[in-house]
C-alpha cells in the first residue's frame, strides 16, 4: 500500500451535492415503503426520537440495504446495475460502493490526493501498471476511475493496454473507437464514451487491436491526446499492459510521468516488482506508490 502520510492533509474543496430530498420520499418513490408504512415509520421515529430510516429498519419495513440505496440517492453517490446489462461484476466501487474492498480503494484514492496530484505542477495523469498479467492492474484501474470520479471531478479512464484489453468489457461500453482510433487520426477525444450513472466519468477504451502497438504509443499523437485530455479532465487515468513482458508500459508512463505499481498477493514475486521499478524509472517516470491486490 502506499506509505502513511507524514505531512499536512489538503483540503478538498467542495461540499456534498444533496437532492434536498426526504428519505421517505425517495423509498416511497423505489417502491420501498407505502403512504401507509410511511406514517407508521413516522410515528414510530416521534416515539423514539430515531431518524426516519433507523425507525423504518426496527419495524422491519426496509432492509440496511435499502436504507443505503436511499442514501446514497439522497447524495447523489448512485449505485450502478451488475451483470450482463450492466457494468462488469469487477466494477465493484460502482454496484457496491459499501464493499470494504472500495473503502480501501478510497483509502488509496486519498493517499493520491496527497502524494501525488497536483495540477498546478501538472501532475493529473497516473499510469496504472503491474509487472505481469493477471495482478488486477485492471481492476485496480476501473475502480480507481470510479472512486475519483465520485468525489465530483471529471476523470477519464483510458485503456492502452492494447495486448489484451478489458475497460471495453468491465464497463460495458463500445469499442468500434478508441484509443488506437485516436492515435491513429481516426477519431479524436471524443471518442471517450460518458458512464451512464456516474457523473463525470468517461472511459476511452483500447478500440482495435493495432498491429503495431508499441509503434502506436510511440506517436506524437498520445502526448497531444493527454494535453488536450489535461483541458477536459481533473484526473486522468491510463491502464497499461504488464511492464515486465512489454515496453508499451514504459511508453505510457514516460508519456504520463506518474506511475502507480500495482502487485498481487501469493502471485507476484519479488524479483518482477523489482524489474517492473527498474523499467519504469528508466523511463523517466516518477513512481508514486505500489499498491498490493489481494482481492
Amino acid at each position: 500500500m502506499l506509505p502513511k502520510p507524514t505531512d499536512n492533509v489538503l483540503p478538498i474543496e467542495g461540499s456534498p451535492r444533496g437532492t434536498g430530498r426526504h428519505i421517505g420520499a425517495i423509498l416511497m418513490d423505489e417502491g420501498k415503503l407505502t403512504a401507509s408504512d410511511a406514517e407508521q415509520v413516522l410515528k414510530r421515529q416521534r416515539e423514539l426520537g430515531w431518524r426516519f430510516g433507523e425507525a423504518a429498519i426496527e419495524l422491519n419495513l426496509i432492509t440496511d440495504t435499502d436504507l443505503r440505496q436511499a442514501l446514497a440517492k439522497q447524495y447523489e453517490f448512485p449505485y450502478l446495475v451488475s451483470g450482463p446489462e450492466g457494468v462488469g461484476r469487477e466494477l465493484v466501487a460502482a454496484w457496491d460502493p459499501f464493499h470494504p474492498v472500495v473503502e480501501e480503494l478510497r483509502s488509496v484514492r486519498t493517499q493520491l490526493l496527497i502524494r501525488w496530484y497536483n495540477p498546478a505542477a501538472g501532475r493529473r495523469t497516473l499510469a496504472i501498471a503491474s509487472p505481469c498479467a493477471r495482478e488486477g492492474r485492471s481492476f485496480v484501474a476501473a475502480n480507481l476511475a470510479v472512486v475519483f470520479s465520485q468525489l465530483g471531478q471529471r476523470t477519464l479512464l483510458i485503456d492502452a493496454d492494447f495486448r489484451a484489453p478489458r475497460q471495453q468489457s468491465i464497463f460495458n461500453v463500445p469499442d468500434r473507437f478508441g484509443l488506437s482510433s485516436v492515435l491513429s487520426g481516426r477519431a479524436d477525444l471524443g471518442a471517450a464514451v460518458p458512464v451512464a450513472g456516474l457523473a463525470g466519468l468517461a472511459v476511452l477504451p483500447a478500440g482495435p487491436v493495432p498491429p503495431n502497438p508499441l509503434e502506436l504509443l510511440s506517436r506524437g499523437s498520445f502526448p497531444a491526446l493527454l494535453a488536450r485530455a489535461a483541458q477536459d479532465y481533473d484526473f486522468i487515468l491510463i491502464d497499461t499492459p504488464p511492464a515486465t513482458e512489454y515496453a508499451d508500459a514504459q511508453s505510457v508512463a514516460f508519456r504520463a510521468g506518474d506511475a502507480l505499481l500495482v502487485s498481487r498477493k501469493d502471485h507476484t514475486r519479488m524479483a518482477e516488482t523489482e524489474h517492473a521499478v527498474r523499467e519504469l524509472s528508466d523511463a523517466s517516470a516518477r513512481i508514486v506508490g505500489t499498491l498490493m491486490n489481494a482481492y
